[in-house]
Order: structure tokens, then sequence, then C-alpha cells
């Protein structure tokens, strides 16, 4: 999963591949019961293929449980025969058994294919924008 992360972050301006800080960020989601968080995976005989991360989150706008969708990753040779489609199909599945309301995710605004992608399996656009902090460290 880390070498899907590197090449994820590789092409997103926003995230810089740091090996140890995917390992580390794997670590952590993967720590405790996986109630509010999940990594889904898409394996074959060669080891993992594709993944995504899921975390649940509180809408006041929807009154209960969304889910945040991240690290949407298809490896570069395995893209275009349907992985992308059914991992997020079983996103969507792992929402609707927590009962979420809505699922969001932000994509790169200069990465095409994956806003085609989505599009068309039927993600939409909004009128948000995201904002980020980064608090100063010790």
């Amino acid at each position: 999963m880390v070498s899907l992360l590197l090449a994820l972050f590789a092409i997103e301006d926003d995230f810089s591949p740091d090996p140890e800080c995917q390992r580390r960020g794997l670590a952590f989601f993967l720590d405790g019961c996986g109630k509010h968080r999940g990594i889904l995976v898409a394996e074959t005989d060669v080891g993992v293929i594709a993944m995504a991360t899921v975390q649940i989150l509180v809408s006041t706008a929807q009154g209960g449980p969304v889910g945040l969708v991240e690290d949407v990753v298809v490896r570069a040779d395995c893209r275009g025969r349907g992985v992308g489609r059914r991992l997020m199909a079983a996103v969507s599945a792992w929402a609707v058994e927590r009962g979420l309301t809505r699922l969001q995710l932000l994509a790169d605004r200069d990465n095409q294919p994956a806003l085609d992608f989505y599009r068309r399996i039927g993600w939409q656009g909004t009128q948000l924008v995201c904002l980020r902090y980064l608090p100063p460290g010790d």
C-alpha cells in the first residue's frame, strides 16, 4: 500500500511522497477496531493493486454520519480494467452498511483522468472550496 500511496502523492501538488509518513499513516489507520475507518483494497496474485480509505465524520448538514474518502489509487498498469469502479462500489457498500448519508472526497483539480472517472461513476462537483491549515510544529 505504501508504494500505491507514493505513486498517488507524486502526482498531487499538495503532498510530498514520504515512505515513512505513509507507513506511519497506514499503521495509525489500521490501529483500533476499524468501526470509524476502513481501508479497502483490490488484490491479485501479485498483491495489492488498488486501495481507498474511508473515515466516518459527523455532518450537521446531513444530520448524521458521512464518509470522507481518501487515498483512491489504482496501480498504473491495472487501470482501465474496472478495478477502480469495483473499488468505489465497495466503498459505497461500506458506507451503506454503516448508515452514511453522503460520501465526499478531494481530487487534484489538475488530475483530469481522475475527475472524469469520478463523474462517470456518479460523483458530482460542489461549490465548496477545500482549505487547509498546518499548525506550527514545535
